[in-house]
């Protein structure tokens, strides 16, 4: 059976879906399959929880496998229900590493006896427990009594006590405890509901305008019962506002325009109530123009309405991403995940999965946490990619651009960006500064200070620069703009040696390192080995132990041709530069992955059949290989990662998603180096 751990709350409101969460990342770090399991839900739909951790984590279980009973069958035979339950479970545990089941709401089976309930579960089970204790309007010796009191109730029942977690603390608290304890701090956004809860609350249907935005968070609410200009003095940042829809025709416009405008404040929602239609000519109005924030209708009206949206608490679903992302740093930063582990008796598998080396590049880049520009700052994925860097703490940001712009637009989008840091590239004393700096670097190709004032306005100069003079740690661009005005300034400013490539092709069990496949079109023997090395040294970088295979279309000694003689050439010089890397060459693909060829073509070779950094001899091959892999075998290509300047700029392509943009940050987050990186 599998590893796996019950998180149990004594009351409702807990927040354990923090924990769960925090518990399902920390284990897919560990193992390749994790599975949720929630043994009472709800008749009649979905549960949030488990789709949302099935989402966030791509899951590759079917919502029925990772529920449970019904509420109703609890009810009508709780003994039969409980066998249901751990029949079920045994059948999603054969198809996992590891599981972690997530107990009841406290909802339907009745609080004076739901924990005891849950503990009985557990023990049923054979899941030790992670207890959850709300630490809400409790002093320390509350919670401690509280902790104690579930403790003595889960052995009681026979269930084993793994550690507790005390959510929504007011402050730092300290008690004894047999089981070790963790703090999570009250976090006011996590409370907050989406419009995505709000429109559940009342019974609601989406209407018009952005069907994303249901998942900001809406941090107030307002009843829209005066006129145009009393509601428009009144608005608050990100505030919900319920509009009668028989008033709608007059206010509905105007709100729409304020949410636009620089100076008033961005809304999360708009809510119809009355189910009244709106005129005509009005509808047709707001059909054809773009509104930047959902407008959502009931039929409730607006004071029954206004008493169901104020008493709704956030709760997790798979379109609030900033919540996720905050409680997933939440959980990080709080809980010792390592002494779980321990505790748990869960070592790391020797599988890599693309989501263990997305999670590897997130922890390396959050150690340290440096400080990375974005010259891009107006572009949407840009701003979605930041508000997800800063709630996961991956790095600092500076944005380029107009401030007001960007501020306002990512208010309109619903993000968090008051952490970011937007300068715009006109910055009269840091534009002198970069000219001067500019002009010293590119002196011996005649460029003077009056010159270099117009060229380090461009945000890819700006942005290298920035990074040239210690104002950041490294820059990623490329989302709007092509490769090469991109990476041109690097190229100028902070080229080191040869400047190459690598992708990360994540497998479903292991990452694999391709170089060069983006910069060089036909290496060179001696460029070949400088790639070969570089790429050695990325890879062992990021964890993956360097063994090289220099490709070519023959293995070994049984090709002959200038191609052939190039990678056989480049191969001798890698092993006269650096003895202590392992390096096969010439080889063809086959025989540097499949240990069966290996054994044919090269039964002596220490890489041959088990290789992990690949060189191909010329752009054209890499380019085909990369897709072809990264298509037919349904690998995630992580780059590329720019290789030989003395800091990292990395290269987006204009159709990355957001999760592009955040996944290359903290790539180039992680390569950032304390000294500058020498030949």
């Amino acid at each position: 059976m599998p590893r796996s751990v019950y998180v149990a709350a004594g009351e409702a409101g807990s927040n354990k879906g923090t924990v769960a969460l925090g518990l399902v990342e920390l284990l897919s770090r560990q193992v390749e399959t994790v599975g949720v399991f929630r043994p009472v839900v709800r008749a009649g739909r979905e549960d949030a929880l488990i789709n949302t951790i099935r989402s966030r984590f791509q899951l590759a279980l079917p919502y029925e496998v990772c529920a449970g009973v019904s509420y109703d069958e609890v009810h009508a035979d709780a003994g039969r229900a409980a066998g249901d339950i751990v029949a079920r479970y045994r059948a999603l545990a054969g198809r996992c590493d590891a599981v972690v089941v997530v107990g009841t709401d406290y909802t339907d089976v009745g609080a004076p006896t739901e924990f005891g309930f849950n503990a009985r579960l557990a023990a049923d089970l054979g899941t030790p427990v992670i207890n959850v204790v709300s630490g809400r309007n409790r002093t320390a010796a509350q919670v401690g009594a509280a902790v104690e009191l579930s403790a003595r109730e889960l052995t009681h029942h026979h269930a084993h006590e793994l550690a507790v977690v005390v959510t929504r603390a007011a402050d730092r608290l300290t008690f004894d405890h047999s089981a070790p304890v963790f703090v999570l701090p009250e976090t006011p956004s996590l409370r907050a509901p989406t419009v995505a809860d709000l429109l559940d609350a009342c019974q609601g249907r989406f209407f018009l305008g952005e069907r994303d935005g249901l998942g900001r968070e809406a941090s107030a609410l307002m009843v829209g019962a005066m006129s145009l200009p009393g509601i428009l003095d009144r608005l608050t940042e990100g505030a919900a506002v319920i509009l009668p829809s028989d008033r709608a025709a007059a206010l509905l416009p105007g709100l729409i325009a304020a949410h636009k405008a620089p100076g008033f404040p961005a809304l999360s929602a708009v809510v119809l109530t009355g189910g009244t239609d709106l005129p005509s000519p009005v509808e047709r109005l707001l059909r054809g123009m773009a509104i930047p924030l959902p407008v959502i209708a009931t039929d409730h009206d607006t004071f029954d309405t206004a008493t169901r949206l104020s008493s709704v608490e956030g709760r997790f679903t798979p379109e609030a991403g900033g919540k996720i992302d905050t409680a997933l740093r939440l959980f990080a930063g709080h809980v010792d995940g390592r002494l779980l582990l321990e505790r748990l008796h869960i070592a790391k598998t020797d599988v890599v999965t693309p989501l263990m080396f997305e999670y590897e590049l997130l922890d390396r880049a959050r150690v340290r946490r440096r400080h990375i520009v974005l010259p891009e700052g107006e572009e949407p994925r840009i701003l979605r990619a930041a508000d997800i860097l800063l709630r996961r703490g991956v790095a600092e940001l500076t944005l380029l651009g107009d401030e007001e712009r960007i501020r306002v637009q990512a208010a309109q989008l619903g993000l968090d960006l008051a952490a970011a840091r937007v300068l715009s590239p006109f910055d009269a004393e840091l534009r002198e500064r970069f000219a001067r700096a500019y002009a010293e670097v590119r002196a011996h190709r005649g460029m003077t200070v009056e010159q270099a004032r117009d060229t380090v306005t461009d945000v890819s100069y700006f942005g290298t620069l920035m990074v040239h003079t210690g104002l950041a740690d490294g820059m990623v661009s490329g989302a709007a703009h092509t490769t090469a005005h991109t990476i041109r300034p690097a190229f100028e400013i902070l080229r080191l040696g040869l400047v190459s490539s690598v992708f990360f092709m994540c497998l479903p069990d292991r990452v694999l390192v391709y170089g060069d496949c983006a910069v060089n079109p036909d290496p060179t023997a001696e460029q070949l080995a400088d790639i070969a090395i570089a790429s050695a040294r990325t890879a062992a970088m990021f964890g993956v132990d360097p063994r090289i295979a220099m490709l070519s279309y023959s293995t070994g000694a049984s090709g002959a041709g200038t191609e052939v003689d190039k990678v056989r050439t480049a191969t001798e010089l890698v092993r006269e530069r650096r003895p202590d890397l392992q390096v096969e060459g010439p080889i063809q693909y086959d025989a540097a992955v499949d240990p069966t060829v290996a054994r044919a073509k090269m039964p002596d070779s220490r890489v041959a059949g088990r290789a992990t950094v690949f060189v191909v001899p010329d752009l054209n091959t890499g380019n085909n290989l990369y897709k072809a892999v990264q298509r037919s075998a349904g690998a995630v290509a992580v780059g590329p990662v720019l290789q030989g300047l003395r800091k990292p700029i990395n290269d987006l392509s204009r159709g990355a998603t957001v999760a592009d943009v955040v996944t290359t940050v903290a790539v180039t987050a992680a390569q950032v180096r304390d000294e500058p990186m020498s030949l």
